[in-house]
């Protein structure tokens, strides 16, 4: 059997293009601003992790084209050899006193952390406990460490419990959860987790991706949301959603993330992050605590579209986050979806297995503080017009 014989056999992309439904890597010619150019189109953005529109702030790009002229355009090998530079040390040592733990260490990706954070901590006689809808960075990191893992029903803490009851005593916890998910935009059961981890001896690491500055009193997450900091053991954050760039970090007391600088392959064998990336993660910091009306106009805009989206008839499931994803169910009428919407000038994303569980394809839609009340009107306009034409409301 030819080993490309899978690929001849994988026909949906094709079966999509010939029906002009193909709705993934489609071109952006503009900036992540709530109006993108398309094809010569404008089209109201509803698919960017931009959450507090800083993607194209001009601080963050003075910062970035500074590091670049100062650093040049890379370090040209890993952090472990000669790819450390002054500015990755100042950066971690600014994420861990924004985050408030003891240290921080970055990576060149979000996936990156996770897979490596995971593969280095779950050990021969370790179990990982992960929500059944965590990222699948969280389940390839998982995999790759020598470990057992143990899949609970999304948000069932009765599920969750019966888990940790059922292994033996002997065996070293690892809780590990998305804080918001990134599909539904529904919000971990954090109390329970953390009364879980403490009856059980686990320990609890949180994904906070799409938490990061937009959830808590100073935009630190998940944790800082339920006024639980102290009780996670270790938290993940990237900074491709509200933090401007790419990467992304793990934070957590010295010793464990001493550890996880000499073990996690991902870090050691990949080249460092380029200094433009740390330049422009410490200024879209300072702006994220100077700047607190920010992440309120991006929940005043949330509450606005739930409500609204709600009200035209819109499956929202369980959405507390700037993600709010639409229903749909059916796959093929989800790639219509977001094709009709593009066409009627709305940008949002198709989402189907598996990315999310079998029948719940939907659009995700996903909110900034930069959009206006008339980009979200003309949204909403275009949601209505297209729902209604595909029986979805």
């Amino acid at each position: 059997m030819d080993i490309f014989q899978k690929c001849d056999e994988y026909r949906l992309v094709r079966e999509l293009r010939s029906a002009n439904l193909y709705a993934y890597f489609r071109n952006i010619s503009s900036p992540q601003e709530p109006v993108v150019t398309m094809d010569g189109q404008k089209v109201v953005m509803l698919g960017s992790n931009n959450y507090l529109g800083l993607t194209n702030h001009p601080e963050v790009k003075a910062a970035a084209a500074e590091a670049l002229a100062r650093y040049g355009t890379g370090c040209a090998g890993s952090r472990l050899l000669n790819g450390t530079l002054d500015i990755h040390t100042e950066l971690e040592e600014r994420l861990a006193e924004f985050m408030g733990t003891e240290s921080a260490l970055t990576f060149s990706t979000g996936y990156q952390v996770n897979v490596g954070v995971l593969s280095c901590l779950i050990g021969r006689h370790d179990v990982a406990f992960l929500d059944a809808l965590n990222h699948a960075s969280i389940i390839d990191g998982v995999r790759l460490g020598f470990g057992k893992s143990l899949k609970y029903k999304h948000n069932d803490m009765e599920d969750l419990e019966g888990k940790l009851a059922r292994t033996a005593d002997e065996k070293a916890r690892l809780i590990v959860v998305d804080g918001v998910f990134s599909m539904e935009g529904d919000l971990c059961d954090l109390p329970n987790l953390v009364r879980l981890k403490n009856e059980y001896g686990a320990r609890l690491m949180v994904d906070d991706a799409h938490g990061l500055g937009v959830l808590g009193e100073n935009g630190r997450g998940t944790a800082e949301h339920f006024g639980l900091e102290n009780e996670v053991d270790l938290i993940m954050g990237t900074f491709s959603k509200s933090l401007a760039t790419v990467g992304g970090f793990i934070a957590g007391d010295q010793i464990v993330i001493d550890f996880i600088k000499h073990h996690a392959r991902s870090q050691i064998f990949s080249a460092a992050p380029p200094p433009a990336m740390a330049a422009a993660v410490m200024k879209a910091l300072e702006i994220v605590e100077r700047e607190p009306e920010r992440r309120k106009q991006l929940w005043d805009h949330t509450a606005y579209m739930k409500r609204e989206l709600d009200n035209l008839g819109f499956d929202t499931g369980n959405s507390d986050s700037p993600v709010i994803p639409l229903l749909v169910g059916d796959e093929f009428t989800t790639f219509s979806m977001a094709i009709r919407l593009q066409e009627e000038g709305v940008f949002a994303n198709p989402v189907v297995p598996p990315a999310v569980p079998a029948g719940q394809a939907m659009i995700r839609t996903s909110y900034m503080a930069t959009h206006t009340l008339e980009h979200l009107d003309m949204a909403l306009a275009a949601l209505a017009k297209v729902g209604r034409e595909l029986n979805v409301i």
